[in-house]
């Protein structure tokens, strides 16, 4: 029993970072922070977390105990521990609220939401937290260089709110709750009005009112839309819909489909479907140095 329990214990350790028990001992601070730092290029980064604990619970008062909270989200955040990232940048932000370095804190924490991002078909939790997350950054400090980034992001992250409006909306109407549907699609266009969802919510407006028998309400979500996105593909369906009832919109689509620069973005999808948000970690999201 003895054999084949250590056997399974082998087998459940094979595959995942070696994490040898750190012995307590004192040692210098620059060593113990600068063999995290180490570990933290190595990619161990279970075992940095370890050492930068030492630095914390050995030297707590010194400035390298700050560093090293900074460094332990980090190696978190590159462990995928999203929940604990957050954790270790909210405890330097309770304890160096003023640190030259909480920018990165509070931006840290924006990205773990925004890696957590998934399908619009799925619960959207994450994607509010992230949105909540990145307009702090910019409101906090927006001439940082993590301002501009989070700019960026929070378009990404509206779209794919939008996007799960949209997908609610669909749903509703493909299933006859058609004023349930135009509830949603209204949401895309008076909240997420510069998304790349907002000619197809037009379009489906069109479509459900139409369904309801309301031409003119028809017609006015199809001049909206003309007018805003005369070259795309949804005002010539809706153009077609609208004038097979006998309501000719004042202008006729254009040849040419011209599409937004939202639509080139990767988590944009096509027709019925919604692609995913696509994530790459950040290669220079390491920490700033800070005393």
């Amino acid at each position: 029993m003895a054999v084949l329990a250590a056997l399974a214990l082998t087998a459940g350790c094979a595959g995942r970072e070696e994490r040898p028990r750190l012995v307590y001992e004192e040692r210098p601070v620059e060593l113990l922070y600068n063999t995290g730092a180490n570990r933290l290029d190595r990619g161990l980064w279970n075992q940095a977390v370890d050492y930068f604990a030492e630095v914390e619970r050995q030297h707590p008062y010194s400035v390298w105990a700050r560093r090293a909270i900074l460094m332990t989200a980090y190696a978190h955040y590159q462990a995928n521990d999203y929940a604990e990232a957050i954790a270790d940048a909210d405890r330097f932000l309770t304890q160096a609220p003023g640190n030259p370095a909480a920018v990165y804190a509070y931006y840290l924490k924006a990205i773990c939401y925004f890696e957590q991002i998934v399908d619009v078909g799925r619960d959207q939790a994450a994607t509010g937290q992230a949105l909540a997350a990145l307009q702090e950054v910019v409101q906090r400090y927006p001439e940082s260089e993590y301002a501009r980034d989070a700019r960026l992001k929070i378009d990404m992250v509206r779209d794919q709110l939008a996007g799960k409006e949209m997908t609610i909306g669909r749903y509703y109407l493909r299933n006859g709750d058609t004023l349930a549907a135009i509830g949603r699609f209204n949401t895309v266009i008076d909240s997420y009005e510069t998304t790349s969802h907002t000619p197809e919510a037009l379009y489906r407006l069109v479509e459900a009112y139409l369904t309801l028998g309301l031409a003119e309400e028809a017609k006015r979500n199809g001049a909206v839309l003309g007018f805003n996105y005369p070259g795309t593909v949804w005002y010539r369906d809706a153009y077609d819909l609208l004038t097979s009832r006998g309501l000719r919109p004042a202008n006729a689509p254009e040849s040419a489909e011209r599409r937004g620069l939202f639509s080139r973005l990767p988590f944009v999808g096509g027709g019925e479907e919604e692609g995913e948000l696509v994530q790459d970690k950040d290669a220079t999201l390491r920490p700033p140095t800070t005393n």
